[in-house]
């Protein structure tokens, strides 16, 4: 009978600890200090063999904004060659960025990376290598509790600033996007403290 106890308590505490951290990232969804820096960094989504998806459509359009009111001076589009393409999902995004009359100087790439944790890892590089220290973080609200985690552990100066036209705006598009980021939160945590030790 403990033994029943003792395994319900962990459960219980398990699920409450899930739950706690999906709750602090939605919360965090709606965080904005969107400010004055170096740079916006862009974190990749999907981009096809000639064009980009939507969800990093509107990624890059919001970085746009941020570049057209001044809150920013370049833009970096993050993401390298996915399976299947010729071309870095960074390049398509700066194609699309020109396209919408952004200045190809102003525009900085990253093309190496696969997921959220490594677009950051390399844009500090390249934020180093032209003495950045500064950067407006932007993705899709969801996402960016993690990826500011993974931004500052990266030695970022970063603000969040989500996208404000997410594609992500229904239930059934949400809930599947919150479960899938509170895994990856909780196991990048877990992954960062035992890296730690």
């Amino acid at each position: 009978m403990k033994k029943l106890k003792y395994i319900f308590m962990m459960l219980l505490l398990i699920i409450v600890y899930i739950l706690g951290n999906a709750f602090s990232i939605y919360i965090y969804s709606y965080k904005d200090e969107t400010c004055h820096a170096d740079i916006a960094i862009v974190l990749g989504a999907a981009a096809y063999p000639h064009s980009i998806s939507l969800v990093y459509q509107e990624r890059i359009n919001h970085a746009i904004d941020l570049y057209n009111e001044g809150y920013v001076d370049k833009i970096m589009m993050t993401g390298g060659v996915a399976e299947g393409n010729e071309l870095s999902d960074a390049y398509q995004a700066k194609q699309y960025a020109l396209s919408c009359n952004i200045d190809e100087n102003d525009i900085l790439l990253e093309e190496t990376s696969t997921i959220t944790q490594e677009n950051l890892k390399y844009a500090k590089e390249i934020m180093d290598e032209y003495n950045y220290t500064t950067a407006i973080i932007v993705s899709d609200p969801l996402h960016m509790k993690r990826a500011m985690t993974m931004a500052k552990d990266e030695g970022i100066i970063a603000y969040t600033s989500p996208t404000p036209t997410t594609r992500y705006q229904t239930m059934n598009t949400k809930l599947p996007f919150l479960a899938k980021e509170t895994i990856y939160y909780i196991g990048y945590k877990w992954y960062h403290l035992f890296s730690q030790i």
